[in-house]
């Protein structure tokens, strides 16, 4: 795993070994990346459920200003530091070791996202629980855009009752980025 495009192009990212995170490939990444490649100058980037933190410095390499990463995995955390020293992105950066629902809590009234990633275990609605947290929240707007990244199963019926919209839904072969945004 690699970056793929800006100011730490090509620096390799260190990722955790065994099954506990599934990095985001790299085709997908610079797909994902050339959907949003115009937006992301200074912008204020949350990637929850971290793993290694590829999409967030992918998205500090490209522009964004500053970027939150939230990782469970006290190995995962360290990862994620090693790698933002790595691509000299630290400064830029903050790392919090806890569940994604407590920073959630934790970040309310110190943040405003322009873009939210959230990338959690397939099949067990952690996606819906984070959005359940953030329909209210100010830490998004109505121009803030939430990527979830989910298996192809899994089902968003519940957007619209929550207040969300969906965007866009882009398929891969094996799953997909959902990009929603709160409506009116």
């Amino acid at each position: 795993m690699r970056v793929i495009a800006g100011k730490a192009r090509r620096v390799p990212l260190k990722t955790l070994e065994g099954m506990d995170t599934r990095p985001t490939q790299d085709r997908i990444k610079e797909t994902l990346f050339n959907m949003l490649q115009y937006d992301l100058a200074d912008c204020c980037f949350l990637d929850l459920f971290a793993g290694s933190g590829g999409i967030g410095i992918e998205a500090l390499s490209r522009g964004a200003g500053f970027a939150v990463f939230v990782e469970q995995n006290p190995k995962a955390a360290e990862i994620i530091r090693e790698n933002l020293k790595a691509t000299k992105l630290e400064e830029q950066a903050l790392v919090m070791n806890c569940d994604a629902l407590s920073a959630l809590k934790r970040l309310e009234g110190k943040y405003r996202f322009d873009y939210i990633f959230m990338d959690p275990p397939y099949n067990q609605e952690l996606e819906r629980q984070a959005l359940s947290c953030l329909k209210t929240s100010a830490l998004i707007d109505k121009q803030s855009t939430i990527i979830i990244e989910a298996s192809l199963e899994t089902s968003f019926d519940y957007l619209e009752s929550m207040g969300f919209l969906m965007e866009k839904n882009k398929q891969y072969k094996t799953n997909r980025h959902v990009f929603v945004y709160r409506g009116e």
